[in-house]
């Protein structure tokens, strides 16, 4: 008889990894001393806020489930060499990573550069860098969310286009139940970042005076 090799399970990524990960994630989420309470909440809340929308996107356009009642996706003015489909991924991808970045405005990364960049690692994050981006980041958010609540209850796209018919918020059904409840948490998103925004900048701002003085 010969001994059988150990086997393990599919696609368990090894012991190294998984605590790369781990340590990868609590850096990401774990605040530096001084950042009040309530700004720990809204940070986190904000990649939470943006995910309903994705995920609706995603499932809708690229998936093809019918949470928009049936109606057929308008790709735009998209070029021809990017499918909807793609695109829908590559939106959702980008709008979770600029969700994300509200967590620099608590935890360390945001104030340290991190190791993994070549020349600025362990580098103090400037304040201005950090305040001034996620400042307009913020404005652009409330105008944005703004115009596109007010055009949609006027029955027309961002681009002064008319809706068409088979859009779901007019359905008067469960899709327009699910599609207000993915997105309507987005009117969140500006003035959460804003206020952490805020509060990044006090505490930033209120140390390099305490190390002046």
């Amino acid at each position: 008889m010969t001994a059988e090799a150990p086997t393990t399970a599919p696609h368990t990524p090894p012991p190294g990894a998984r605590r790369r990960l781990r340590a990868a994630w609590t850096a990401l989420h774990t605040p530096v001393p001084g950042v009040p309470r309530w700004a720990r909440i809204a940070a986190r809340a904000v990649p939470l806020i943006v995910l309903p929308s994705s995920a609706w996107r995603i499932a809708t356009c690229t998936l093809h489930v019918p949470l928009d009642g049936g109606s057929r996706p308008d790709s735009g003015n998209l070029p021809w060499w990017l499918p909807l489909e793609l695109y829908v991924v590559l939106l959702s991808a980008v709008s979770e990573l600029l969700a994300l970045s509200a967590l620099g405005l608590v935890a360390r990364w945001g104030e340290v550069f991190p190791r993994w960049l070549p020349v600025l690692r362990g580098r103090r994050v400037p304040v201005a860098a950090a305040v001034v981006p996620a400042a307009l980041g913020a404005v652009a958010l409330v105008c944005l969310t703004a115009l596109f609540t007010v055009m949609l209850s006027l029955g027309r796209t961002v681009q002064g286009r008319p809706l068409g018919d088979g859009i779901p918020v007019f359905a008067g059904d469960w899709h327009t139940v699910v599609l207000l409840a993915c997105y309507a948490p987005l009117l969140l998103w500006g003035p959460l970042l804003a206020a952490v925004t805020v509060a990044y900048w006090r505490r930033r701002s209120s140390g390099a005076h305490a190390c002046t003085g």
